[in-house]
């Protein structure tokens, strides 16, 4: 396979690309600018391109010829966190949401430079059509991160709409070292599951808690005892996380509210940790407010969910084989499962088809060996500070898309 090479002006177009969608950030399902930008950007293609499937969904077709049909994926919502990389193109963008709270906006996760490789690899695999035959389907998914915008699209019809892929490939870049691939077989990333709790207790006087059930006290309690699940009750041979991100009450010192509000996060690996963990702190909340002589049971909304990201070894093997011809085997990092979460697996798992995801670096390897030589890490994804190196993080994404899509489009008939 001839090696991927991006011309020096397609680089460049691209990297204005992402430097306007990372400079102009939007939210879980409000993705209208970001969707706007794409079909501008892949306008000279030759894809059929269809927006508003899942709401700010984009699904743009390239066919070309008889063969294959694979789906490529990119997600694309920014997260509300207040950017703190000091770069010239760094978000400053604040919203106001449905309850009218002010909010920071970042692409604190890097799913801006997922849409800029993607667009890139469709414009290389128009460029290369000669070299293969088949079906790109190329999926650019809102709301990654409530886990729900996969399904959107799904139930948009993403499947009877659109032809069905035989394959689903995805990628995430992350804090390895720019220029590498990540990647394992099985499951490589977690199960997610959320739950917004509500605790009523009985507001009141701050100088008079005799009188009042305190929530705060209540929540406060619950957080602490929330943290036991995972070390005393899931089997050390298992993996899983339970994290409280969201704990809000009251509105000033000297008033006693009367609710609170917990927003726990799980994750797990298998069935059986996902039940149990789950009722646990369904348990466990219920406990404590009963403890703390609650006038009524706590509410539970589980708002969130996504499955285990499953890598088909086979598919991955083929895949990552393909990745080592293509960038050297020094460059391939194999990784352990991570508690993180994705839900591109619901596109494969919908279809009975594999999916393959992997992850590439997107911090030079100065700024690598510097966080190290310090004991700490690079930053990560949802931190303020997190922001991949233009290059060559965004070229070395394309060329694994691309890649990863040659690698499962049919070759080309010879004349």
């Amino acid at each position: 396979m001839t090696t991927v090479e991006l011309a020096a002006e397609t680089a460049d177009t691209l990297a204005d690309l992402y430097r306007q969608l990372h400079a102009d950030p939007e939210l879980s399902f409000q993705e209208h600018q970001t969707a706007a930008r794409i079909v501008d950007a892949l306008a000279d293609t030759g894809c059929e391109i269809t927006q508003h499937v899942g709401g700010t969904g984009v699904v743009a077709v390239l066919p070309n010829g008889n063969g294959p049909v694979i789906m490529l994926r990119a997600d694309m919502d920014a997260l509300p966190v207040s950017e703190d990389t000091g770069l010239p193109y760094a978000s400053t963008k604040v919203v106001v949401d449905a309850t009218g709270k002010s909010m920071p906006v970042a692409h604190a996760c890097g799913h801006d430079m997922h849409v800029a490789a993607l667009v890139g690899a469709v414009g290389e695999l128009f460029r290369l059509r000669e070299r293969w035959a088949g079906t790109v389907v190329a999926v650019f998914q809102p709301a990654e991160e409530l886990a729900s915008g996969a399904q959107a699209m799904i139930d948009a019809g993403l499947f009877e709409r659109f032809p069905r892929p035989s394959i689903v490939l995805g990628q995430h870049v992350g804090p390895l070292p720019a220029g590498t691939i990540g990647h394992g077989q099985g499951p490589v990333m977690a199960a997610t599951d959320s739950v917004q709790v509500t605790l009523f207790g009985r507001g009141g006087h701050g100088s008079q808690p005799e009188g009042t059930i305190d929530p705060v006290v209540m929540a406060a309690a619950t957080v602490m005892r929330l943290q036991g699940i995972v070390s005393r009750e899931v089997p050390s041979s298992e993996r899983a996380v339970v994290t409280v991100g969201r704990l809000q009450a009251g509105t000033k010192e000297n008033i006693i509210p009367a609710t609170a509000e917990l927003g726990v996060n799980m994750r797990s690996f298998t069935p059986e940790v996902r039940a149990q963990v789950k009722a646990a702190i369904e348990r466990i909340v219920t406990a404590e407010a009963a403890a703390s002589n609650s006038p009524q049971p706590p509410h539970f909304d589980w708002n969130v969910s996504g499955p285990v990201l499953v890598n088909d070894p086979a598919a991955t093997a083929k895949t990552v084989a393909a990745f080592e011809r293509e960038f050297g085997a020094e460059r391939l990092i194999p990784l352990p499962p991570m508690a993180a979460s994705e839900d591109v697996g619901v596109f494969g798992e919908t279809l009975g088809v594999p999916t393959v995801f992997w992850f590439w670096g997107g911090v030079t390897q100065d700024v690598f060996n510097d966080a190290l030589s310090r004991g700490e890490l690079p930053p990560m994804n949802h931190s303020p500070e997190f922001a991949p190196a233009i290059e060559p993080t965004l070229t070395t994404g394309v060329q694994a898309m691309t890649t990863a899509a040659l690698t499962w489009l049919g070759s080309a008939p010879t004349s």
